[in-house]
């Protein structure tokens, strides 16, 4: 029955996530009129990667590979979904407003994909297994692509976000959203491994 379950869920989740993913390359694909540069500007935001890596790891559950629900790696991509879907909610969606089909991908990599990964952890992981240094490690694939898109925007590209981009905010700026950031991805972070003792016991 879990296994059924498992596998569904997974299945859900990839389908939103490659969906949306599709979607996104034929819409810049529109743009640039070549393979090429559209993966390249779309490799530069955070949410692009990050559903991808769900995408992929999702897909392998929905075809029977049980090792990829180890609970670190399921915690871990919940974290990371939390984050953008919390980020876009917080600070994007008011100055983004998207419309036909980038407005149906959007709500698929920015709502459904985030919502029903960190469902997959609540409801179907694990639980008791996270350990209080599980954050910090998972911290690590968001730092990396900080310091990646920082290094991107520097070197004649684009800044993915305006939070992130010190042209407009000024370095000051882009480090008192980094800290920001960080600080409560690692406190929510935290309060999942606390969750995740206590439904552990259970």
């Amino acid at each position: 029955m879990m296994e059924r379950r498992w596998r569904l869920w997974a299945g859900a989740i990839a389908l939103c996530g490659w969906s949306g993913l599709i979607m996104e390359v034929f819409l810049v694909f529109a743009r640039y009129h070549a393979l090429a540069p559209t993966l390249w500007r779309l490799a530069l935001f955070f949410t692009m990667l990050s559903n991808l890596t769900v995408a992929i790891v999702f897909t392998g559950i929905a075809f029977g590979a049980p090792r990829l629900r180890h609970p670190l790696l399921i915690g871990g991509l919940a974290m990371t979904m939390a984050l953008v879907g919390s980020v876009f909610e917080l600070m994007l969606r008011r100055i983004l407003h998207p419309t036909g089909w980038r407005l149906v991908s959007s709500a698929l990599l920015h709502d459904a994909v985030p919502l029903l990964t960190v469902g997959a952890w609540f409801f179907l992981a694990e639980k008791g297994r996270l350990r209080a240094r599980d954050p910090w490690l998972i911290a690590i694939f968001p730092i990396v692509y900080l310091g990646y898109a920082l290094v991107r925007g520097a070197t004649g590209g684009d800044y993915p976000y305006p939070f992130i981009d010190p042209r407009k905010i000024g370095w000051a700026g882009v480090s008192a959203y980094v800290i920001g950031i960080s600080a409560a991805f690692l406190v929510c972070g935290h309060l999942m491994v606390l969750l995740d003792r206590r439904l552990g016991r259970r």
